[in-house]
């Protein structure tokens, strides 16, 4: 008996390339639209808000990033089970269920008096964006795509769902200015309630011909053999290291240039331009994979940002330093969002994608949940944010490291990489 294959559903069936292009399209162009929302209205946003609730509720910003913190946490938790849900069922009432829960617990969240209450709504947060948000995402297109195609989607939705933050933290920041940070979320909230129909309209499940299933036996071999392959732990390293490193900076980055100067609506402008650079960096991560690996093209990504990173505190209190390093920083701010995914569906059966992929984020999960809150302690210990860059711009360069080391897959002879097998040994499947 041979080991069960572990190959993209495409390569068993080519079904892929039977989903219409008009139904591709539509897919990915509502779930840009949705990412882009979701993304600022849930996670962005909170940077900005973080003092202005703080104040009102008479509590420290590190008790406020508690309840971010308790947020992600939660994600980690939900991370499998939501992972094995899409495989089994696609995303298309798991995304609309969230996407509803978003709206409803923003205008809870602009209700709250006490911090207790803001914990709640957090972590209601958590399972929404758990259920809405990028993880779900890709495992609705890697399901609908052939791995020709496959890129291409992917960086579709995060090219577009890049400018979130360009168009969320200032837009949020100037609410809050205006109305106040109550009114700010239920404004959010109206933008939000925009993604609960185009996640139940858009989103569709494969149908069987064009999404089969493994066996029960075959689908836990899968799994097992992603978890006995080193380069599986690798990539888990970098990207939890590099999720780290992101989290800290975009939850601190504001109230960082705040503290060397800057006035707070420039600070929340030079954050914007993060989500602009994610593009840019994604872009051109993409047109390099044409001609290197996209693990070597990721780990030099994320090296550039650990020099950027460990030169902001130099550079951080002029205008032009700081715009200088947030470039640098930014380049390569949405590029391990497009590189996670395409690595994995390189490596692993693309149907057992959203487990495998949920596995990859519990770690990552939380990292994002801790660094926030660490870098506010070591803030409050230490009195700056040197130490808080410093740290941010090592955890680049290890994941750099990681990635850069992990195993590159097998090439098929026409080029294409070959996944592992249940062996773990990186050889092609005999059956």
């Amino acid at each position: 008996m041979t080991a069960p294959s572990l190959v993209p559903a495409s390569h068993h069936t080519g079904g892929h390339d039977r989903v219409s292009a008009r139904r591709r399209g539509a897919v990915v162009a509502a779930l840009a639209l949705t990412q882009t929302i979701g993304y600022g209205t849930l996670y962005y946003a909170f940077a900005v808000l973080l003092t202005p609730v703080a104040v009102d509720l008479r509590v420290t910003t590190t008790a406020v990033t508690g309840a971010y913190t308790a947020s992600i946490f939660i994600g980690a938790v939900l991370a499998v089970p939501v992972g094995r849900w899409l495989d089994r069922h696609g995303g298309r009432v798991l995304m609309t269920a969230g996407s509803a829960a978003g709206v409803l617990l923003l205008v809870a969240w602009s209700q709250v008096g006490s911090l207790w209450q803001l914990y709640l709504v957090q972590i209601g947060i958590g399972v929404a964006a758990a259920a809405s948000l990028y993880e779900a995402a890709f495992a609705v297109v890697i399901a609908l795509t052939s791995p020709q195609r496959r890129s291409g989607a992917l960086l579709a939705i995060t090219v577009v769902a890049g400018f979130s933050s360009t168009v969320f933290l200032p837009l949020t920041g100037w609410l809050v200015e205006v109305y106040g940070w109550r009114t700010a979320l239920l404004v959010l909230a109206a933008v939000q309630a925009v993604t609960v129909p185009l996640h139940a309209l858009a989103v569709r499940r494969p149908a069987p011909s064009t999404r089969p299933h493994p066996a029960p036996s075959q689908g836990g071999g899968a799994v097992r053999a992603a978890l006995v392959d080193r380069g599986f732990w690798l990539l888990a390293l970098g990207f939890t290291a590099h999720t780290a490193a992101i989290s800290a900076l975009t939850v601190h980055l504001i109230a960082a240039l705040v503290s060397w100067g800057h006035r707070p609506a420039f600070a929340a402008s030079i954050a914007g331009l993060l989500g602009a650079l994610s593009v840019a960096g994604r872009l051109l991560t993409t047109g390099l994979q044409r001609r290197y690996r996209t693990a070597t093209v990721t780990a030099a990504v994320f090296a550039v940002q650990a020099l950027a990173a460990l030169l902001l505190p130099l550079a951080g209190a002029t205008v032009g330093g700081a715009i200088g390093a947030v470039i640098g920083f930014g380049l390569g701010f949405g590029v391990a969002t497009i590189a996670k995914p395409i690595l994995l569906a390189q490596r692993y059966d693309t149907r057992r994608y959203a487990t495998l992929a949920g596995i990859l984020v519990v770690p990552m999960t939380l990292a994002k949940a801790a660094a926030p809150l660490a870098a506010a302690a070591v803030q409050a210990t230490t009195g700056a944010y040197t130490v808080v860059m410093v740290a941010v711009g090592v955890c680049c360069a290890v994941a750099g490291a990681a990635i850069a080391a992990a195993p590159a897959p097998r090439l098929e002879p026409g080029g294409h990489d070959q996944q592992m097998n249940t062996s773990g040994t990186g050889l092609p499947s005999t059956g």
